[in-house]
């Protein structure tokens, strides 16, 4: 079961914009399985519309997260605010063992159970962790590079060497 499970049903779904706020709890259990310092909140303002046998989910995501800075480790709080679009679909009718090919905008279907249920609160979730910045650097960073002995990126990068020889005429 997701830390931020919603279940919906295909059959019964509600009219109008639909408002959806993970708990106290929830967000602890997100920054836990995201390796975030805390969520301070999560929330979505969606409205559904079918299209034939599919849901489509559309609003916005917001978030108030505080992660690690990639290179001083310092907290870094974060606000997420992001478009929202998710297909959801009936379960797919090729075998499991089947090679299928997903065109560009089949990418972000997620399958709903064969009932016709499915779960936002774990889109959203999984929507948050891509809306993380995997390597976001604080205001610190470059105290924090600095103390380490990395003065300039490209100095030290894996073209320094390359570029080093070239300066040499080799």
């Amino acid at each position: 079961m997701s830390e931020f499970c919603r279940l919906f049903d295909l059959r019964h779904l509600p009219a109008g914009a639909v408002e959806l706020e993970a708990s106290a709890e929830e967000c602890a259990a997100l920054a836990g399985r995201f390796d975030l310092v805390r969520v301070d909140a999560l929330a979505a303002s969606l409205r559904f519309e079918t299209e034939g046998s599919a849901v489509l989910a559309k609003g916005r995501l917001k978030a108030a997260i505080v992660q690690s800075c990639a290179v001083s480790g310092e907290d870094l709080p974060v606000t997420i605010d992001e478009p929202l679009a998710l297909r959801f679909v009936p379960p797919s009718k090729a075998a499991g063992g089947d090679e299928i090919e997903l065109d560009e905008a089949e990418l972000d279907e997620i399958e709903m159970s064969p009932q016709g249920a499915f779960d936002l609160g774990e889109a959203l979730a999984q929507s948050l962790a891509l809306a993380i910045d995997p390597y976001a650097v604080g205001p610190g960073a470059e105290e924090a590079r600095r103390k380490a002995g990395i003065v300039d990126q490209e100095a030290n990068g894996p073209f320094a060497a390359l570029a080093a020889l070239k300066g040499k005429g080799l």
